[in-house]
């Protein structure tokens, strides 16, 4: 259980070598600034660097102009940039050109596609009336007669029955959909508003051709020839934008990354303090590059530095880095989920990786789905980067070897009996699941699991506690010394009578062991006040201490039941798994064939997947109510180191 080693570096300078000392400490990699003036009782003579950074305003604008281009730009390795310098006029006036250049074009691009799309959506509304015998020409010249082109909805079409008495409600369709039909209505002068009226609430939508000429055939005819005169006209801008990048990616690639380099590095400045013509830079950097660090900045002539551990500093929260074992890294993916300890707490992730897999393995076990949920992770990884699938590995892993002992292999209970005769000597599986005797077994077995976790994180948390120098929460606290005591004697002394016999509980046991603890759990805050020497120990009002403790305890007491109580979902997915699958072969075997197959993969199939998501989600919940929530508070900051290469 393992927090990576910070140290905090103090680096103190003359201002004319702040640029030399955030370069170091961006190309680094491994330095995450923090606010320098924190770090000082008395700042009086401190300014922060309020400065506004040159290079992003030029890094913004190139950016913007190659991105409208549809060109890419990418950072350059380190190797590939050194030696390659820029004065900010240099960047300014070359950003200022490529961004002029492609803007332009880009801008006589975007006229050109919006030319495109206002010829393609008249084309498409001539279209409608394509086979009309009519000339637009001679429709507007028209002086007694009006002609409305539109579309009417269905619904409005149908009522057109309702005014069959009207010699001038007559609509003339041309074209149709599901939802539409376009044609067009002739009305009188002197009555045409009427007539609009009425095709009006009919919810008629008037098209309107004030630019076209002839008929709608060569109308469209001539629109298409307008458009296509506009995207030979986007091929050639592209054509323009395809040479000039041609003739400027390679130094535009360079521009890009000096810009990027130098924002990210001048971003550091604004952690910095400026006191008269020095600064003071602060921040955390992991004990294992502490040298190469030192090395460094031992190039720079006005600087001073020193390294503390982060132990030192616990007052303003060192940020967290994880350091697991390989196999346990996945599931720093949960503990992210929950929030990262803090620097001086136990890093709960082997914890989870062993007792989620565990648990996983039980509540979801079947040899065949076990494999098949073992290769969907390893493809999520591998396909997606997805951390869930890395975590997923192991868990199915789990599920197979558990599979394995309950004899279940895609839900087929007796698959695996010649392989337990053959190396066992048995004639059938060791575990029959669903009989009664068993099942008692398995739900005894998962409140014992229960009991023993629950357990266990009491003992982290002590130990965690301990560790911190928080005496109260380490002695006096319900997950602490006092409540292990009581967890654990309420459960061996009326556990123990209850299932092997055992007669241990007395009238000591119960004052000792059992009453005592809930006593020293109720006057916790009293004792840990006392132990860790606070003046404030003592309570403003005793009947308001009472009142609240009193609650507290009762609902730490139920907590222990629940808490408890809540792994009998282990047993019961043991058992809702061998159920899931006995109704897809009671349904297979109603039918024969292809549809037994059939009925058979499907089943797996939903099975795997409800049941995955669901043992998933349970086992997630077990371990942050009710392990996580004893010895674990999550509320510790990532280490963010700066960097410019996020794969580097």
């Amino acid at each position: 259980m393992a927090v990576q080693k910070i140290k905090v570096a103090s680096i103190i300078g003359r201002m004319d070598e702040l640029d030399h000392v955030t370069m170091i400490c961006g190309k680094s990699c491994v330095f995450h600034p923090d606010n320098s003036l924190s770090f000082y009782s008395d700042t009086s003579g401190f300014s922060p660097l309020n400065e506004e950074n040159p290079y992003s305003t030029p890094l913004q604008q190139l950016t913007d102009a190659v991105k409208g281009a549809l060109k890419k730009l990418v950072l350059l390795d380190e190797k590939d940039m050194e030696g390659i310098q820029y004065t900010r006029e240099e960047l300014d006036a070359y950003v200022r050109r490529i961004a002029t250049s492609l803007g332009d074009l880009q801008k006589e691009r975007t006229q050109a596609q919006q030319e495109v799309e206002q010829y393609t959506r008249e084309i498409e509304q001539v279209s409608h009336f394509v086979g009309m015998d009519l000339n637009l020409d001679e429709i507007r010249k028209c002086k007694f007669i009006k002609v409305r082109f539109g579309s009417l909805p269905k619904e409005g079409y149908e009522k057109l029955q309702a005014y069959k008495q009207n010699p001038y409600v007559i609509f003339f369709p041309c074209t149709n959909d599901n939802l539409h039909y376009w044609g067009v209505y002739f009305a009188p002068i002197d009555v045409v508003s009427e007539i609009d009226r009425i095709f009006s609430s009919l919810y008629f939508e008037r098209t309107r051709f004030m630019e076209f000429k002839g008929t709608p055939e060569s109308s469209a005819e001539a629109l298409r020839a307008l458009r296509d005169k506009e995207i030979e006209h986007i091929q050639r801008v592209d054509q323009k934008i395809d040479t000039l990048w041609a003739q400027e990616e390679a130094e535009c690639q360079k521009v890009f990354s000096f810009l990027t380099e130098k924002s990210v590095y001048f971003g550091i400045r604004r952690y910095a303090a400026r006191y008269n013509d020095n600064f003071i830079l602060t921040g955390w950097v992991p004990a294992d590059h502490e040298e190469d660090f030192r090395h460094a900045l031992d190039g720079l002539r006005s600087v001073e530095y020193t390294f503390e551990d982060a132990e030192e500093e616990l007052s303003h929260s060192p940020p967290v880095a994880l350091k697991n074992r390989k196999v346990f890294k996945p599931f720093e993916f949960f503990v992210d989920m929950y929030g990262l300890p803090a620097y001086d707490e136990v890093d709960p992730t082997p914890f989870v990786a062993i007792t989620y897999v565990l648990l996983f393995g039980i509540m979801f076990g079947d040899l065949g789905q076990g494999l098949c949920v073992s290769i969907v992770g390893w493809l999520m990884w591998k396909w997606k980067k997805m951390k869930l699938g890395k975590a997923l590995i192991p868990c199915g892993i789990s599920s197979a070897i558990f599979g394995t002992l309950f004899g279940s292999v895609f839900g087929f209970e007796h698959a695996l009996d010649p392989l337990y005769k053959a190396v066992f000597g048995l004639d059938e599986k060791p575990i029959e699941v669903m009989e009664p005797n068993t099942t008692n077994l398995i739900i005894y077995s998962a409140v014992g699991i229960g009991m023993l976790l629950v357990v266990v994180a009491m003992l982290i948390n002590i130990y965690s506690s301990l560790r911190r120098h928080h005496w109260e929460n380490a002695l006096f606290g319900p997950n602490g010394l006092a409540g292990l005591v009581f967890y654990t004697a309420l459960v061996a002394g009326f556990g123990g009578q209850l299932v092997f016999g055992w007669q241990i509980v007395n009238t000591a046991y119960v004052l000792g062991l059992i009453v005592l603890p809930i006593a020293v759990i109720f006057f916790r805050e009293i004792l840990g006040g006392l132990v860790e020497r606070r003046s404030d120990w003592k309570p403003e009002s005793w009947g308001n201490f009472i009142m609240q403790n009193f609650f507290e305890v009762f609902e730490y007491l139920l907590s222990y039941a629940t808490n408890t109580m809540s792994f009998l979902r282990v047993g019961a997915f043991v058992l809702v798994h061998a159920g899931m699958m006995l109704v897809v072969f009671t349904l297979a075997e109603m039918t024969s064939g292809i549809g037994y197959v059939l009925i058979a993969i499907i089943g797996n199939v939903f099975v795997m997947g409800l049941e995955g998501l669901l043992v998933g989600i349970q086992v997630l919940r077990l371990e942050f109510y009710e392990m996580f929530s004893r010895f674990f508070d999550g509320d510790g900051r990532p280490f963010n180191p700066v960097v410019v290469r996020r794969d580097a």
